[in-house]
C-alpha cells in the first residue's frame, strides 16, 4: 500500500493505496478540522478493501493547505477538482463530512463523480442559518469563538469514546477568516437564493445518475427528508447513531462499507 503525505493542486493530502479498477476515494473533512478527522474512517477502509486509492485532503484555509481569496462552495470544489486531476484520479467517489458534505455535493453537480457521501451535513440553512446571521456581528468581532463553542456543544462529541472526543477538541483551527469565508453565502444569500442554488445542483446530479448517500447521526425530519427524496429519488439515507455530528467517528467500519458500495 502507498501511504504518503503529498501535496496536490496545491492542497496537503495523505494518499493511500493503489491506482487500479477500483473507483479511487476522495475524502473532505468540516469547518475548521483536517484531514486527520478520517483516520478511523481510513483504517476500516484499508481493512476491508486493502490497498484501495483513497486521498484526504486539506481543505483550504485548514491544516496543512494555503490559504485561498474564496472560500464559497463552488470556488473550493473546483480548488478541490485541481487536486484531484493532480493526482490523476479519475470520476472518484467524494465522501466530505459537515461542510464538507456541502463542498462534495457541488462537486458532484461541477465534476465527473463516481458518487457521493455526505456525512451529515443538510442542504437547507433552517435555524442554522437564522443563527449564523443573528450572530453576524459576534462572528466579525473579537469573541467569534464563542459562538463556535456553543455550536460545539450541540454537537454530541460527549458520545463519542474518548479517543474521538480528543480528536474533535484538539485537532482544530477555529479561524475567524475561515468561519466568515465558509459562512459567506448563508451570510449574504436569502433561504430562497440559497435553496434555489442547491436545487440547481441537485438536478444536475439527478440528471447524471451519480449515487447519493446521506449519512447522518440521527434520522432526518421527515420534512428534510422528503424534501432530499424529491430532489434525488434515488438517495441513501443511512443513519448512524452514538456519534452526534460526527458519525464518521462513532461508526468507521460502518461508513467504511458504505463508502466501500459506493460506484462498484
Amino acid at each position: 500500500m502507498r501511504d504518503a503525505q503529498r501535496r496536490f493542486g496545491g492542497l496537503a493530502a495523505d494518499s493511500h493505496g493503489v491506482d487500479d479498477h477500483r473507483p479511487p476515494v476522495v475524502l473532505v473533512h468540516g469547518l475548521t478540522y483536517d484531514r486527520s478527522q478520517w483516520g478511523p474512517t481510513l483504517r476500516e477502509l484499508a481493512a476491508l478493501d486493502p490497498g484501495r486509492r483513497a486521498l484526504a485532503l486539506d481543505l483550504p484555509g485548514h491544516g496543512g493547505s494555503p490559504a485561498f481569496d474564496s472560500y464559497r462552495t463552488d470556488d473550493v470544489a473546483d480548488v478541490l477538482h485541481g487536486a484531484v486531476t493532480d493526482a490523476g484520479l479519475d470520476r472518484p467517489v467524494m465522501v466530505g463530512h459537515s461542510i464538507g458534505g456541502a463542498i462534495v455535493s457541488a462537486y458532484a453537480a461541477r465534476h465527473p463523480t463516481r458518487g457521493v457521501v455526505n456525512v451529515d451535513q443538510r442542504l437547507l440553512l433552517g435555524p442554522f442559518g437564522d443563527l449564523v446571521r443573528r450572530n453576524e456581528p459576534v462572528l466579525r468581532g473579537p469573541d467569534h469563538l464563542a459562538l463556535w463553542e456553543t455550536l460545539l456543544a450541540g454537537m454530541g462529541v460527549d458520545q463519542l469514546d474518548p479517543a474521538a472526543q480528543e480528536l474533535v477538541r484538539t485537532a482544530t483551527t477555529v479561524r475567524q477568516d475561515l468561519l466568515l469565508g465558509y459562512w459567506d453565502e448563508i451570510l449574504t444569500a436569502t433561504d430562497e437564493a440559497f435553496t434555489a442554488r442547491w436545487v440547481r445542483r441537485l438536478e444536475r446530479i439527478r440528471a447524471s445518475g451519480v449515487p447519493y448517500h446521506y449519512v447522518a447521526g440521527k434520522e432526518p425530519s421527515a420534512a428534510y427528508r422528503e424534501w432530499l427524496e424529491s430532489m434525488l429519488p434515488g438517495v441513501s439515507v443511512h443513519v448512524l447513531p452514538g456519534g452526534g455530528h460526527f458519525p464518521h467517528l462513532a461508526e468507521p467500519a460502518a461508513l467504511a462499507r458504505i463508502i466501500a458500495g459506493v460506484g462498484r
